[in-house]
């Protein structure tokens, strides 16, 4: 009987963990891991000869992280196998693939600097790029590499686009986030109700959270509040280091504390920052019809603005959700190398 599963492609690649050792890093206010693995996907071929590849840099959504996105699939594909699909095809070139571990103890990363949880932009562009040339065949310059990635990845892949450019060809953001006013908003009420069942405490919240067997999607959605919180609003002299920006009793909004949030909203960035994305060899912005945290109005915004601007960039509206979108990496992840220097 033929197997009822599609076997793997015959050529595949490997990954590999990459260690790395972070001075940016050491004392970080969360107490967070200094050294960690970060998996690398080698593809076919790279040991048997000299050759060097373009790189394409993956940036996980929140709640996940580099490991997550190379575990095995019970259904469907992790990045590595669909790589080594597209790869076996033809629909795209032999790429190397870095995948950072870039978790905290807030749940995840938008890959800001930050004081209240670490210099996560820097910790990427100053210390793990140049380590992963130097330890990998990359092509080491900025013409053959692309950062990608979905939700708050697919953020971190504009943020650093806007705050670091100059490093990448090639930017692929995935229902990223955007339109904070609608992305964001509606989750303040909720985590205001979740932190007053821990009397405001913000750290008994974050502990009780880690020692929780099931924690629900308020939680985690408050969670998200306060890593997002975390990363826009630092403040030294509230707890954990963040300012929120609404009040907790009556939830209304701190706007002075939320123009901060806003200044790194891509869909206002846009505006006066679109020189940078200019720049870019490709930018594919793509976003769900049906998204359930709303991203689809700040995409669309987003979108305009390039256009009047006449910035070039491929736009693309699915019918869909902010879930179960990694079969987008299909369309946008041979693009994205084409892009790409090679050799």
């Amino acid at each position: 009987m033929p197997r009822l599963r599609p076997d793997p492609v015959a050529r595949r690649g490997r990954v590999v963990g990459f260690d790395h050792d972070s001075r940016l890093l050491a004392g970080n206010p969360l107490g967070d891991p200094v050294r960690r693995r970060h998996p690398v996907y080698l593809p076919h071929g790279y040991d048997e000869g000299d050759r060097r590849y373009p790189v394409v840099w993956c940036l996980a959504a929140y709640t996940n992280a580099g490991p997550g996105q190379v575990n095995w699939r019970n259904h469907g594909e992790n990045l590595p196998e669909r790589l080594d699909r597209l790869i076996d095809i033809g629909a795209m070139p032999p790429v190397i693939a870095v995948f950072p571990d870039c978790y905290t103890s807030l749940g995840g990363n938008q890959y800001v600097n930050t004081p209240a949880m670490g210099p996560y932009a820097d910790y990427l562009v100053d210390e793990l790029l140049p380590a992963i040339d130097d330890a990998f065949r990359t092509i080491p310059e900025p013409a053959a590499r692309a950062v990608f990635g979905k939700s708050s990845g697919g953020f971190g892949a504009l943020h650093l686009s806007f705050s670091h450019p100059g490093h990448w060809a090639a930017v692929a953001s995935h229902a990223g986030d955007a339109g904070f006013d609608r992305a964001y908003l509606g989750d303040f009420p909720q985590a205001a109700g979740v932190l007053a069942r821990h009397d405001g405490d913000i750290e008994r919240f974050v502990r009780t959270f880690w020692g929780d067997k099931r924690p629900g999607g308020a939680q985690f959605h408050t969670m998200m509040t306060l890593c997002m919180a975390a990363s826009y609003s630092p403040d030294a002299s509230c707890p954990l280091g963040l300012r929120l920006p609404f009040d907790l009793y009556t939830c209304r909004l701190d706007e002075a504390v939320w123009e901060r949030w806003l200044a790194f909203d891509p869909a206002r960035r846009v505006v006066g920052e679109s020189d940078r994305l200019a720049e870019l060899a490709g930018l594919w912005i793509d976003v769900g019809n049906r998204d359930q945290y709303f991203i689809q109005y700040g995409t669309r915004q987003m979108h305009q603005t390039l256009v009047e601007q006449g910035v070039e960039h491929r736009f693309e509206e699915f019918d869909g959700t902010h879930s179960g979108i990694d079969w987008r990496y299909d369309r946008s992840l041979p693009w994205l190398a084409g892009c790409l220097k090679a050799e």
